[in-house]
C-alpha cells in the first residue's frame, strides 16, 4: 500500500496553502489507550500541530485528540506530546532539511493502514504572502475554465 492511503481520518489543508511540501514520510505514533478509539472515530485535529526533533527523537506537538466520550478516569490529555516512530536515517535526514533556512516538518493527514494509525509528515519550506494569492489565482482560473466546459458540453 502507498504512503498516504487507507481510511483518511484528518488531513491539515492549511498546510498545502502555507507550504511547499517536497518530500514526505510516512510515520506512526505512540498512543496511550484510549487515544486510538478517539482516532477511530475521527475526533482529531492536525490544524496547529507541528513536528520537533529532539535528542535524535521526533515528537509531534500541539495535535489534538480529543477525550474518549466512554474514557473513564484514564482518559488521555487531549495536548500531550506524543513520539512518532521513524527509523534514525529518517530522523537523521528530517534533521538535516530543517537545519537549513526556511524548512519545516509539517503533519498532513492522518490515517488507518492494516490497524495502525499513521501519520504522513512533510518537510515544507513556507510560501510567501504572494505565492499564496498566486495558488488562488491558478486555482480559481482551473475552476471558471471547468465550469465553462461543463457549461459547453451541456447543450
Amino acid at each position: 500500500m502507498a504512503k498516504g492511503t487507507g481510511k483518511v481520518l484528518a488531513q491539515n489543508k492549511k498546510a498545502n496553502h502555507d507550504y511547499f511540501i517536497e518530500e514526505t514520510i510516512e510515520a506512526g505514533m505512540v498512543l496511550q489507550g484510549t487515544e486510538i478509539k478517539s482516532i477511530r472515530a475521527g475526533k482529531i485535529q492536525l490544524k496547529d500541530s507541528f513536528v520537533q526533533i529532539r535528542n535524535n527523537q521526533a515528537w509531534i506537538s500541539n495535535m489534538h485528540i480529543s477525550p474518549y466520550d466512554q474514557g473513564n478516569r484514564f482518559n488521555h490529555d487531549p495536548l500531550r506530546v506524543r513520539k512518532l516512530l521513524l527509523h534514525k536515517k529518517q530522523i537523521s535526514e528530517l534533521l538535516g532539511r530543517t537545519k537549513q533556512e526556511g524548512y519545516t516538518i509539517v503533519p498532513l493527514k492522518m490515517y488507518i493502514k492494516d490497524g495502525y494509525a499513521k501519520l504522513l509528515i512533510g518537510v515544507g519550506k513556507g510560501k510567501k504572502n504572494y505565492d499564496k494569492r498566486d495558488d488562488l489565482k491558478k486555482k480559481e482560473a482551473k475552476r471558471e475554465m471547468e465550469r465553462a466546459f461543463k457549461a459547453k458540453n451541456q447543450f
